[in-house]
């Protein structure tokens, strides 16, 4: 756990405060577990398309495989929260030159994860619309469990994401400092 630094003793109560972000440590462990369902459910489906290839058709092979990239995109969600959020909020986990470090890892902060997220939240959105979409044009029968109301709202709640993710990048953006003189946004002049 935390332990109090020697030549720096906090408080009792600072150190308190400051040794809380170990409580979440159950939640990363947690998500790890939900990690390990969702690797059995992306091989039980993976089993069931194998077996059953031969007795489905082109638009139901394309709504499994479809499923089977929504758990990966899940999956990827989930390592980002367990590795940037453990990163961020919690300790340190000293990866720098380890080979299989996410690139992202090394400059992550709540802000970056925080865009990170909405994206990977639009990804899973897209996918699940994209499917919905393909089944839609099942609508009005027993074959779809859609409805047209359904699928307009799924849309809508789609859009928001995409809304929310754009208004979370503007408020990050606008929270940056500005370019210092002479230099635009993503350059840095050469030094001569």
């Amino acid at each position: 756990m935390s332990t109090i630094p020697s030549g720096d003793p906090l408080r009792p109560l600072p150190w308190l405060i400051f040794s809380s972000r170990w409580l979440q440590l159950p939640l990363y462990l947690g998500l790890i577990v939900a990690q390990g369902v969702y690797v059995w459910l992306f091989l039980k489906e993976l089993w069931h398309l194998i077996l059953h290839t031969n007795d489905l058709g082109e638009q139901q092979i394309m709504l499994v495989v479809l499923g089977l990239i929504d758990v990966v995109m899940i999956s990827n969600l989930l390592i980002m929260v367990i590795v940037g959020g453990y990163e961020t909020f919690v300790s340190r986990l000293r990866l720098e030159g380890h080979p299989d470090q996410p690139e992202w890892l090394s400059h992550v902060n709540a802000s970056v994860l925080k865009i990170k997220l909405a994206m990977a939240i639009i990804g899973i959105s897209s996918i699940h619309l994209l499917r919905t979409f393909i089944e839609s044009g099942n609508l009005g029968s027993e074959k779809t469990a859609f409805t047209p109301t359904g699928v307009m709202w799924q849309t809508i709640i789609h859009v928001v994401f995409i809304i929310s993710a754009l208004g979370i990048a503007l408020v990050d953006r606008l929270n940056q400092p500005p370019p210092r003189a002479g230099e635009r946004a993503g350059y840095a002049p050469h030094a001569h």
